[in-house]
Formats: structure tokens, sequence, C-alpha cells
């Protein structure tokens, strides 16, 4: 009963409530064993509260009850959650002490563990010292490298992988070919494409495997193989359509993008804050300023979607290559967050090109608070000076730059539009 209401539970508040009724009804003093403290953490970690989580585990410890197979995985988890690594190092301890560091959930979440801190060299110690280690130690230390931008290791450990006789599953799959994308292996994507066909003919494919096929095609630029791929899907889901949008858009296919998107709502499907940015990137390749404030109208009164920092970049970044900067310095100032330098700088290259010094002024003001010891803010500011013949504040910024010991990049331009 307990373990239901746990698992159902979807808010942090009903969660503590559920809690304290356990506590109160004296069941995890009555069992003193891991099975019921396992299912507190584990709602608490699946509603990204890692300190709670860390600290059941904590009264756990202190309790007297020892760690299984399935508890040191969630507190793995909760301590990627909070950035806690070093912790991590003391769980490992953990797990040697009661001979579970070989088993094979508690080995994945170390692996995963040492990759988030940083520590290839650990995670590679953990995967090599079991000569038995299964497939979710291997999909951990692929997706480990895939994410902190070792993708030829990545891919090469996926071909090692598949020589020792390993099938691959979903979550193979995903991580290889975000790999793959980043190295643009067109070839191992088509390898990847076969044994999709293939899991689809033997009724193992799953929807997953085909959106990660068409984001890698999107990646490798190959967008006739991707909607290939989309075609191909019985049942396509939100992130099928998102995938194909934002590929299309990343490569400035602007009518093919908004084509898909009419098609996506036509269908039923409800576009969620991935989809928005893929439509309003197209518009920013197309130039497309009124449809740009339509669609992000659309997004906040039709689908109660609240914009985020990328909406936001796009619209900047529309409304700066159309030369409408007021419009742009309106929506920064009017954002609910603090603009990052990425706006700023897409602004600034903006005011570069349309050799509007105000507003250039006051981009790098708030660039310079941020990013002090960027060069690129002072070359750009001096190249909107110079060309409006502002030599005076030309001289001056090569004074300040001068005395910072920075030098002019020849043809470095922080920010700027090349289109």
């Amino acid at each position: 009963m307990v373990a239901a209401l746990l698992t159902e539970c979807g808010h942090k508040q009903g969660l503590s409530q559920i809690h304290a009724h356990v506590i109160r009804s004296g069941l995890l003093d009555a069992n003193p064993v891991a099975f019921h403290w396992n299912n507190i953490i584990r709602a608490y970690t699946r509603l990204d509260a890692p300190r709670k989580a860390l600290l059941v585990y904590a009264f756990m410890a202190r309790a007297g009850v020892s760690p299984d197979s399935y508890t040191l995985p969630i507190v793995l988890k909760a301590l990627c959650q909070s950035f806690d690594f070093e912790a991590g190092r003391q769980i490992h301890g953990v797990a040697v002490k009661h001979g579970l560091e070989c088993n094979e959930f508690c080995e994945s979440g170390f692996i995963s563990l040492y990759s988030k801190a940083g520590d290839f060299g650990d995670a590679r110690k953990v995967f090599d010292e079991n000569a038995d280690r299964k497939l979710g130690s291997w999909n951990a230390m692929i997706a480990g490298l895939a994410q902190g931008g070792r993708s030829t290791e990545a891919v090469d450990l996926f071909i090692e992988m598949r020589r020792s006789g390993f099938v691959l599953d979903d979550v193979t799959l995903v991580s290889v070919t975000s790999a793959c994308g980043s190295i643009g292996d067109l070839d191992l994507a088509l390898q990847l494409h076969k044994y999709v066909f293939q899991a689809k003919n033997s009724e193992k494919g799953d929807i997953l495997m085909f959106n990660s096929l068409i984001d890698l095609y999107g990646k490798c630029g190959r967008m006739d193989l991707a909607y290939k791929v989309f075609l191909e899907m019985e049942g396509r889901n939100v992130s099928s359509w998102t995938s194909i949008i934002v590929g299309y858009a990343l490569h400035g296919l602007v009518s093919d993008a908004l084509e898909c998107f009419r098609c996506m709502r036509e269908a039923g499907v409800t576009p969620n804050f991935v989809t928005f940015v893929g439509v309003l990137g197209a518009c920013v390749h197309g130039g497309m300023v009124q449809e740009g404030k339509c669609y992000f109208d659309m997004m906040q009164k039709f689908y109660g979607i609240r914009p985020r920092l990328q909406h936001y970049g796009c619209m900047v970044d529309l409304f700066g290559r159309a030369g409408m900067l007021d419009e742009a310095k309106e929506m920064v100032e009017g954002m609910p967050m603090k603009a990052n330098s990425i706006i700023y700088g897409c602004l600034l290259g903006a005011c570069e090109k349309h050799e509007n010094v105000e507003i250039g002024e006051w981009v790098a003001k708030h660039l310079q608070e941020l990013e002090p010891w960027n060069d690129g803010v002072y070359v750009v500011l001096s190249n909107i000076y110079g060309s409006k013949g502002m030599w005076k504040e030309v001289e001056e910024m090569r004074v300040v730059m001068k005395q910072r010991r920075l030098a002019k990049l020849p043809g470095y331009s922080l920010g700027t539009n090349s289109e």
C-alpha cells in the first residue's frame, strides 16, 4: 500500500506527508530491511529532491539497515542530481564493504557518477575491472564519454561492444547517435539505420531508436535520410516531429521546418518548448519577423508554454538581423531572467552590422560586466565607432585595450552576423 502511494505521488508536498505517515506508523522500525527505505529514497529522487533522498539514506544508515543492490544506484542518482561527486566516492567504499561493487546496477551507477564528475579515468577503471560486465555498464560508459565531449572514444567503445557480442538497445542507440552526430560519422549512421530497420522487423524497434536516428541524420546534414526515417515510422510522438523540425531549421530549410510544424498541429500532436526553439530558429534563418512574433505568441497563449532563454534568444536574434534593434533591446529588458553572454553577443553583432552606437554601448556595458576578460567586446565597439567616423572614440578604445594588454585581432568580431 505504502509502496504504491510513493510510486503514484507526483509532488513533493504530498511525498513529505506520506513520508511523515510512514515514520509515525513505525513501519520503518517494524521492518528493518532496505525495501521501504528504498521506496522513499527512490520517490524523492524521482521528484528531483536529491537532498531529501540523501537525508533518508543517512537515517537508514544510522538505523543500522544495510543497503542492497537497489539502494545504492538510487543514492548515486541523487548524488548526480546534487553534483555531490565526492560523496559518491564514499558510497563506492560502502559498495565494496557490502560486496556490491560488481553488481550490474551499482557498477553502471558508479561509471555514470565518475563520468559526470569528469573523472573518466576512474569511470574507465570501474568499467575495466569487471570482465563479466553487463550491457548496463557498456551503456553507462558510452553515455558518459558521449556526454563528456569524448565522441570518438564513445564510438570506439561502441564498436568494441558490438565485437564482444552485445546487442544494443535504445539506451545504447541514443548515446552512440549523439556521439556519431558530433563527429559527423555518416558511415556509422547508415549502419545504425540498418540495425534499427532490423529491430523494427523483429518487433524490437522502439520509437526512441527512430527519433535518435532522425536527430543523427540531421546532425550529419542528411535531412533527406532523416525524413526517410520519419516517413518509415508507424507511430510518431512529439519528439519525432520536433527532431525533424529542428533538423530542418538547423540547416536553414525554413519552408520544410514550418510545413512540418503545420502538419504536426494538424495531426493533433502538442508541441513542446523544444519544438518552438526549432520553429523560431527557422524564422531566424528565413528573416521572418512577423511569423516569428506570431509563433512566440502562439507558444504562450495557445499552448501555455512559458518562454525560456532559448526562445528569447531566438527573438533577439530575429529582431537584430532585421535591424529592429529597439525591439531587440526591449525584448532583453523584458525577459524574466537575466540575458547571458550569447544573447548580448548576438545583439552586439547586430549593432555592428547596422551601425547602432547607442544600443551597442548599452550592450557592451552588460557584456563587460558578464565577461570582463573578453577582448572581443572592445573590438566590436571600436568597429561600430569606426563605421560612424567616431575616430576619437576609436582611439579611446585602443587605449583601453592597450592598458588591458589586449591586441586587436585582424578580422575578428564577436557575434558579428555573417548574413
